[in-house]
């Protein structure tokens, strides 16, 4: 069965990470897509699919053949682009940050439960290379029990020209809400949550730097951004109580879709040998093991192939609302009071 979307918006979010891998898929066709204004000469560009562009928002809400309709919109006006489409009978998939708060959130879900229809954060990094090498690791079981993970996700970028904002305009809401849903679809709801969340370059902007930290009865879990780390630290470090996993470099989809290379061609996303895990761990004889963890691909689309599964043949969503309101909660409560500080859950 296809699987029919549109999409709310036209900018780098469709135009590079839903469209190159919905496109290439039998069972999903877009059909419209809606943009406040045109951009003939982008639109030129996907001539060949038969997509109809359009500035009026009723025409995408109104279409009886729509089932899906996948918000790619500043953060200010998800819930109300999402609360409209699920008023005219849409499923909606909400790019992140799902909301701005988390009362919007539930106000969101209720209403697509009132009318039988799912609303769902767009969870992209769930299928992260890297992410997918860690899950490997962890079902494993040759960590033991884990003890602590630590995940990172830095760049080198010094300048900060000023660009004022709101809270859900920096790094916290903009990179740590993907970070935590990883943290979460792996181990659920924290007991207590510690922050510290700061303007680093240019205090005249948002947040570009931030540390918070999970604790679970038995794991502590960091979680941490920055824009001034010239040395590349790794990607994701875990211990347990039988050993090690180290794994440097960030998954390659966004790379290789930024010179242009799309899914579907030789070697999309492929992670270079050198960026591999190493897992060091003593097995079952008492003999410390050293391996290296070749990296799964990774690959976005299967975020819209468990989604047509939910909406059409009725299996649970990827991103539980519960998953998503621990999300939304930890971010909104970063903004509560002073940093650093620790709160419960």
């Amino acid at each position: 069965m296809t699987l029919t979307i549109g999409y709310i918006g036209f900018g780098k979010s469709t135009t590079r990470y839903h469209m190159p891998y919905t496109l290439i898929r039998d069972n999903i066709r877009i059909k419209t897509i809606y943009n406040h204004r045109r951009k003939p000469e982008l639109e030129a560009d996907y001539a060949q699919h038969q997509i109809e562009f359009t500035d009026n928002l009723d025409v995408l809400l109104q279409d009886g053949e729509i089932q899906l309709v996948s918000i790619c919109t500043p953060a200010s006006t998800h819930y109300d682009l999402a609360k409209k489409a699920l008023e005219n009978g849409k499923n909606v998939l909400v790019e992140k940050p799902f909301c701005t708060t988390s009362e919007e959130a539930e106000e969101l879900f209720a209403l697509a439960k009132s009318k039988g229809l799912i609303a769902m954060a767009y969870q992209n990094r769930r299928f992260d290379s890297d992410f997918l090498a860690v899950k490997e690791v962890l079902a494993s079981g040759k960590l033991g029990d884990l003890v602590e993970l630590e995940s990172h996700m830095d760049y080198y970028r010094p300048e900060a020209p000023d660009a004022p904002g709101e809270y859900y305009d920096g790094a916290f809401y903009g990179l740590g809400v993907h970070m935590m849903d990883q943290i979460i679809d792996l181990f659920g709801r924290p007991e207590e949550v510690s922050y510290d969340i700061r303007s680093v370059r240019n205090p005249n902007n948002p947040d570009d730097t931030f540390e918070v930290q999970f604790f679970y009865p038995t794991l502590k879990v960091i979680v941490k951004t920055s824009h001034l780390v010239n040395i590349p630290y790794p990607k994701f470090i875990l211990h347990g109580t039988k050993g090690s996993f180290v794994k440097y470099g960030i998954d390659q989809q966004e790379t290789y879709l930024k010179a242009g290379v799309m899914p579907g061609e030789t070697d999309f996303g492929v992670d270079p040998e050198s960026s591999y895990g190493t897992l060091v761990y003593v097995d079952a004889n008492g003999e410390t093991v050293e391996e290296t963890v070749p990296t799964p691909l990774g690959d976005y689309g299967r975020l819209y192939d468990q989604l047509h599964d939910a909406i059409l043949n009725g299996t649970p969503k990827l991103v539980s609302d519960e998953e998503t309101l621990t999300n939304m909660t930890i971010l909104e409560q970063g903004f509560t009071g002073k940093n650093p500080r620790v709160i419960t859950l």
